[in-house]
């Protein structure tokens, strides 16, 4: 690891810090219909997991196969996708705890599958906070460990790993907002900001095997997609899906340059 990739790459954990403390205070992402600046940033953020993170899961199958000895069997040539659906299936679930914390706070009992939340103003409880932010805590320190530690690497690579994430985190930011209220505002980004930071920092020290950051780039591909999709798809966000092409489509073809 070189001196300026090291520098550079501190920088973006700031950008990455700095998004999670102005985006609850970008009043122009609210609204219905979704804001076109969503849907663009989450286009972006899935079109960097399709393009970038799954052809890199690919090359990393077989050191993830090794480190797991064959113990999935007949599954061995799919352990990296299988982490993958469990970062997705993971992050569904924080979505739906949220959705009916929400509307038990709310006095409406959830009566479909469709989690979407009773009231605009109600928040959850400390409890479900607190899950969230735990958890969205290690997901940044993922990002920001990843910042140095990538199966691409270079300042190429980083440039275009950092404009990802930024405008995922606006994504999931917002998400988080709405789901926490005050309480994200209050004391939640902070817990991210500190916990992006941490994860750079222990980058910055540590190094572990080429199977273990596939693993890691598994995982949070699927919670990339999950997090952006579960705000694009429902119908009641009347999404700008013209918006949400043209930046998956605008930045897919600017990762083929890579």
């Amino acid at each position: 690891m070189t001196t300026s990739i090291l520098v550079l790459a501190a920088l973006a954990a700031v950008v990455l810090a700095v998004v999670h403390v102005v985006t609850p205070s970008l009043r122009f992402l609210d609204g219905s219909p979704r804001s076109v600046w969503l849907s663009a940033a989450g286009g972006v953020a899935v079109a960097y997991v399709f393009v970038h993170f799954l052809p890199e899961l690919a090359s990393g199958e077989a050191s993830v196969g090794r480190m797991a000895g064959g113990t999935l069997g007949g599954f061995s040539e799919r352990h990296v996708y299988l982490i993958a659906l469990g970062g997705l299936m993971a992050f569904y679930g924080l979505d739906r705890l949220a959705k009916v914390d929400r509307s038990r706070r709310a006095g409406i009992p959830v009566t479909d599958a469709r989690g979407s939340a009773p009231t605009a103003d109600v928040g959850t409880g400390a409890g479900v906070f607190w899950i969230h932010m735990g958890s969205f805590g290690l997901y940044n320190a993922l990002v920001g460990y990843l910042l140095l530690h990538r199966e691409t690497t270079g300042v190429g690579s980083l440039a275009f790993f950092t404009v990802a994430m930024s405008l995922h985190f606006v994504v999931t930011d917002y998400g988080l907002n709405d789901d926490h209220k005050a309480a994200y505002r209050r004391t939640g980004r902070w817990v991210l900001v500190a916990a992006v930071v941490a994860g750079f920092l222990v980058g910055a020290v540590t190094v572990v095997s080429d199977a273990a950051i596939a693993a890691l780039t598994a995982f949070l591909g699927g919670g990339v997609i999950l997090n952006v999709l579960k705000d694009e798809v429902p119908s009641e966000r009347q999404s700008r899906f013209w918006a949400f092409a043209l930046g998956a489509v605008g930045y897919a073809a600017l990762l083929l340059t890579l």
